[in-house]
């Protein structure tokens, strides 16, 4: 089937990058156990935090066993030893933080000739982490001036039902609309209900990378719009996505990152407040009740459309990318996509960062958000995402799940979907 809005794929012309998102682990025959001594995982400043380590096989302590380990603040282990023998099957562990943060003991230990990895991060007064990174005096101003030009482009919507996706009581459509300019638009996957009538939404915002977007329904009597970011169809071939992944977008979020004219993220930002002006011109939406969600990336757009557009009404967002960058800039960790852990900055990346980064968005939320995570995440270090929900002045709760890294457990995902069905029916 030819489709009009689709012929956008011929404008490609950009870099980018997919996520090393971390996999939910699964069983294994040797279990490393690094266990704190306090059950919240959470330390006051200078307290001492003792871990006590131990490896099992079949589930019986191993005698004997060789392992490695490195202690400190995240990503950055101030003590690192190797060939350490657990003598009698135990080995603990001690140390502490001099200020707010997050302090990882991690182990690896050597069974039969593979390494079984094992962490266990704690935090320090997690609820005074601050921002590093600056918020700009024009911040507000750089960015209604931004959305305003935006909107002077119609929407200019296309709506192409799906008969294969569809059920008794949902349309599904593949959808486009324009974005910042003409002929720049943003696809995505519609789910409606079909019986007549009025009805929330929800906006689900994407994790990094370059992939299809299937559609996915929180609910019957929910409006769903799943958007990606880069332009292009998200129903294409994954072999597409590959290719693309590998040549012409990736490495995405660093184009222009000296530049917040043209930053790529610029018109992702733009084209998530966009899907709500979408959102509102349907027929069948209430009028009022629209929240957003995502993970990862996701979660920083969540908090990102939430902080840019006063329509959202509630916002549900996992383990939050796009946190504080300049905290590497300051000896602690900072967010994915990790700007400055192996480079120092070019001119004018400090100066352009500060309108993209999610903790000067998050200063300005004030819809009420649920927000979890783990203290493991590698990808987006605890230390950013507090930097982040700590200056949320809008109503907010966090439902942690201390042993996650960067994904979820089932139930963590039936807690926020619930949560966010609760929103809905307000």
């Amino acid at each position: 089937m030819k489709r009009n809005c689709l012929f956008i794929c011929s404008f490609l012309c950009f870099w980018g990058i997919i996520t090393n998102v971390q996999a939910q682990p699964s069983q294994k025959p040797v279990n490393v156990i690094v266990t704190p001594d306090h059950a919240d995982w959470k330390y006051n400043v200078k307290e001492n935090a003792t871990f006590d380590i131990q490896v099992y096989k079949d589930n019986v302590p191993m005698k004997n066993v060789s392992v490695d380990y490195e202690i400190g603040p995240e990503v950055f282990p101030a003590e690192k030893k190797q060939n350490v023998i657990l003598k009698d099957g135990k080995l603990t562990l001690k140390s502490s933080m001099k200020e707010p943060g997050f302090l990882r003991c991690k182990v690896t230990a050597t069974v039969d000739g593979k390494n079984y990895e094992e962490m266990t991060t704690v935090g320090y007064d997690v609820e005074k982490i601050q921002p590093a990174t600056t918020d700009p005096k024009d911040f507000d101003e750089f960015w209604s001036n931004i959305i305003a030009e935006a909107r002077k482009t119609p929407l200019n919507p296309k709506m192409f039902l799906i008969p294969e996706k569809c059920t008794s009581t949902q349309n599904v459509y593949e959808v486009c609309f324009q974005n910042d300019r003409y002929g720049s638009y943003i696809y995505g996957i519609l789910v409606t209900p079909k019986a007549p009538g009025k009805y929330p939404a929800v906006l689900r915002v994407p994790g990094a990378g370059i992939r299809p977007y299937g559609g996915s329904s929180l609910g019957e009597g929910i409006i769903t719009l799943e958007i990606g970011i880069h332009g292009i169809p998200v129903t294409l071939p994954q072999e597409v996505y590959n290719n693309l992944n590998a040549g012409a977008l990736g490495g995405y979020p660093r184009i222009n990152m000296n530049n917040r004219d043209t930053h790529y993220y610029k018109r992702v930002y733009s084209g998530c407040v966009r899907a709500v002006d979408f959102i509102y011109s349907l027929p069948e939406f209430d009028g009022s009740t629209v929240g957003v969600t995502g993970g990862s990336q996701g979660g920083a757009l969540s908090i990102i459309t939430a902080g840019l557009d006063s329509r959202i009404k509630f916002l549900a967002a996992y383990y939050p990318a796009l946190c504080d960058f300049a905290g590497y800039l300051n000896n602690r960790a900072g967010g994915w996509p990790h700007y400055f852990r192996n480079a120092k900055p070019q001119p004018n990346e400090t100066v352009t960062l500060p309108y993209f980064d999610v903790v000067n968005f998050a200063r300005r939320v004030k819809a009420p958000g649920w927000y979890s995570w783990g203290f493991n995440d590698t990808t987006c270090p605890p230390t950013s995402m507090y930097a982040a929900y700590n200056v949320i002045p809008g109503n907010k709760e966090l439902d942690l799940y201390l042993n996650t890294g960067h994904w979820t457990y089932p139930e963590q995902r039936t807690a926020g979907d619930e949560w966010i069905g609760k929103q809905c029916k307000k």
